[in-house]
């Protein structure tokens, strides 16, 4: 079995050109793929209305968010069967398919009817185009995450910590997009066709994906190995350990992601004009796009595993008193502060455990396990988060505290596993 190559000690400054373009062209992709994702999130209360009507409106939302569950419930298939597409006939097949399906997705919600027109059959489309998602989703981030890295030259964790930057990019274009619809549209406008719009857009941006990746070779280091008969067979019986040990380690990104695009909805139990939590999720992506790429280049000089037990700890004893001011500073001002400072956190974490994933796997099944890992981890951590959250928040406001300090040591205990039983520098 091939071994998977070292990571440089060091980073020059500009990596090849051919890097760059391996970057362009999956990371396009890939912040269409989960501007796709985390805008059903974000507009997760209108939905609820829309396509969830009851008089109890926290029940409306917990159906809404239920799709997202749905999702990732099929994602660790999509992580199955795109993995072991990438790992035996390469990664360009994978990530083509994955925008072709995602695309899909996104279409058939952007023109199915709501409750109001066709009654129960709308959330059961609804919840077709979500399996549609996760499946592709599924795939997306290990392909993409293999793709980046496999393409460096040098600097292979900072160009596998675009993988984050491209989320964050995806955050700001949904934040937007959520920001604009409740600063421009009153709520009959909105609930009768604008909702439709940042749908819209995410099918006129998915061809364009599409396109790019058609048009990208794939990479050396693959083309270079023998793929083996069965990567799936070969990950679950060989490398299950490491599949355990990156599902703990992706706990705290999966919460940290979701915890952002929860605070959009959050911000209505505040008495928060909508358009805020928008604002402020959005904020958020752009901190997480600026400098996941940053300690991606951190990385690579002193290793992934001090810059991510620091930003789990930190994670860990700042989120009780950052919702602690939030709660005592309710304004809009006081939301970008907190969501800016989570990015700043998320964007050490997810920026630099793309690289540690990388590093995890050989090369043969190096997408199948990336993969596995992160969609495993996500459906205890994240998919679970939005569900979990809407309904302890009716408890007590603080509970999106309580949830990330449950979480956040089932990572460090991954990173120290990695160290420990996996040698991670």
């Amino acid at each position: 079995m091939t071994t998977a190559p070292t990571p440089s000690a060091g980073l020059r400054r500009t990596a090849p050109r051919s890097s760059w373009r391996s970057v362009v062209a999956a990371g396009l992709g890939n912040v269409m793929e989960w501007y796709d994702v985390i805008i059903y999130a974000y507009m997760a209360p209108v939905l609820a209305v829309l396509f969830f009507p009851r008089s109890d409106q926290t029940a409306g939302l917990i159906s809404t968010y239920a799709g997202l569950l749905i999702s990732y419930l099929i994602r660790p298939v999509g992580a199955m069967v795109i993995g072991n597409l990438a790992d035996k006939h390469g990664r360009k097949a994978a990530l083509t398919l994955t925008i072709a399906l995602m695309t899909l997705g996104v279409a058939i919600i952007a023109i199915t009817p709501t409750y109001a027109s066709i009654g129960l059959a709308a959330p059961a489309i609804l919840m077709v185009s979500r399996l549609i998602q996760g499946f592709s989703a599924g795939g997306e981030f290990g392909a993409a995450t293999t793709f980046m890295a496999e393409s460096a030259q040098v600097g292979r964790r900072f160009l596998a910590s675009w993988q984050a930057a491209t989320q964050g990019m995806a955050m700001i274009l949904a934040g937007v997009s959520g920001w604009l619809l409740f600063t421009t549209v009153d709520t009959e406008t909105l609930h009768s066709w604008a909702w439709r719009l940042p749908f819209v857009f995410g099918i006129l941006i998915g061809p364009i994906g599409l396109w790019i990746r058609n048009r990208i070779p794939d990479t050396e280091e693959f083309r270079a190995t023998e793929p083996i008969a069965n990567p799936l067979r070969t990950t679950l019986r060989d490398h299950w350990g490491r599949v355990l040990v990156g599902t703990l380690c992706v706990s705290m990104a999966g919460m940290g992601v979701y915890l952002i695009t929860f605070l959009a909805a959050y911000a209505l139990r505040l008495d928060l004009a909508q358009w805020s939590g928008y604002a402020a999720a959005a904020t958020a992506g752009t901190v997480i796009a600026v400098l996941a790429p940053c300690f991606g280049r951190l990385a690579d000089r002193i290793g992934a595993v001090p810059i991510l037990l620091t930003a789990a700890v930190v994670g860990f004893v700042s989120i009780y008193p950052l919702l602690s001011f939030l709660l005592s500073h309710r304004s809009t001002g006081a939301l970008i502060l907190v969501e800016a400072f989570i990015g700043v956190v998320i964007a050490a974490y997810f920026g630099t455990l793309t690289g540690l994933l990388v590093e995890l796997f050989d090369t043969e099944v190096r997408t199948t396990g990336i993969a596995l890992s992160y969609n495993v981890g996500m459906i205890f951590m994240g998919s679970l988060g939005p569900l979990l959250l809407t309904a302890w928040s009716d408890v007590t406001l603080r509970a999106p505290a309580y949830y990330f300090m449950m979480i956040a040591p089932l990572s460090i205990i991954g990173v120290v596993l990695a160290r420990k039983l996996y040698r991670q520098p």
